[in-house]
């Protein structure tokens, strides 16, 4: 049967997690595709996803975009993205971190929401009930935390988790949005994502997920990726201002 959706998986250095990652997605028996787009690894990461395309169950399911190296998030979303709308079968494309932050469980909770429940885009959310964050550090969630509650007071969002990066979007969402026009690449891309489903228009939910810090590997977060975020809220603040947040051009 030919699946609906793909799972969109940005990798640098994620030999410890690849393997299993991929594993736990099929072993949820649905009908989820995966897309890893790899930015160069230098420990391997590439070569294992080549090794499993070889390999039952994941022939034909497992896809392997590689890139020359750290291009950023955001354009590896875009590429994905791209990779996905100019395949008809996939309905529903989803952004999941390979590191076990977000469970693979979750991942027919984002779907039902979408595709039963009729949602536009829902986001696996680590504080709409609450703060469900388990073994980061106090000032990491601080952050984290404050970071939504700003975005939400600058742009107006009713988004809690205004920065997560475990969600499924229906197709014309992508479709609908000028991809080439999304500027930023970390922390900010995922918000510029939201808000620009929720200038357009689209129906948003939030899913309540328990996010959990990796345990092997190591993070590739940075502070220059919550810098672009404090300041590109009130970029993309002014571009609504200015009604720039308009539907694809066809």
């Amino acid at each position: 049967m030919q699946s609906d959706s793909i799972i969109i998986i940005p990798t640098y250095n994620e030999k410890e997690n690849i393997r299993n990652i991929i594993t736990a997605i099929f072993d949820l028996g649905g009908s989820y595709d995966i897309l890893v787009i790899d930015d160069g690894s230098p420990d391997g990461t590439a070569a294992i996803v080549k090794q499993m395309q070889t390999e039952q169950p994941f022939e034909s399911r497992l896809h392997l975009m590689e890139r020359s190296g750290k291009l950023g998030l955001g354009t590896a979303y875009i590429a994905g993205f791209k990779w996905a709308l100019q395949r008809e079968q996939y309905r529903y494309v989803f952004e999941m971190d390979a590191d076990f932050s977000h469970s693979p469980k979750d991942v027919p909770r984002l779907y039902a929401a979408c595709h039963d429940e009729g949602y536009d885009l829902a986001i696996g959310s680590r504080y709409v009930s609450g703060v469900n964050v388990v073994n980061w550090p106090m000032g990491r969630v601080l952050m984290s935390y404050y970071a939504s509650k700003y975005v939400r007071l600058i742009t107006g969002m009713k988004i809690h988790d205004t920065t997560a990066g475990f969600k499924c979007y229906r197709r014309e969402v992508l479709e609908a949005i000028d991809l080439d026009n999304i500027r930023f690449k970390g922390y900010a891309f995922q918000i510029e994502m939201k808000f620009t489903a929720y200038k357009l228009g689209f129906r948003i939910k939030e899913v309540s997920v328990v996010f959990v810090n990796r345990q092997l590997g190591t993070s590739k977060m940075s502070g220059g990726i919550f810098g672009e975020a404090m300041f590109g809220v009130i970029r993309l603040k002014w571009d609504s201002i200015r009604g720039k947040f308009k539907r694809k051009k066809e």
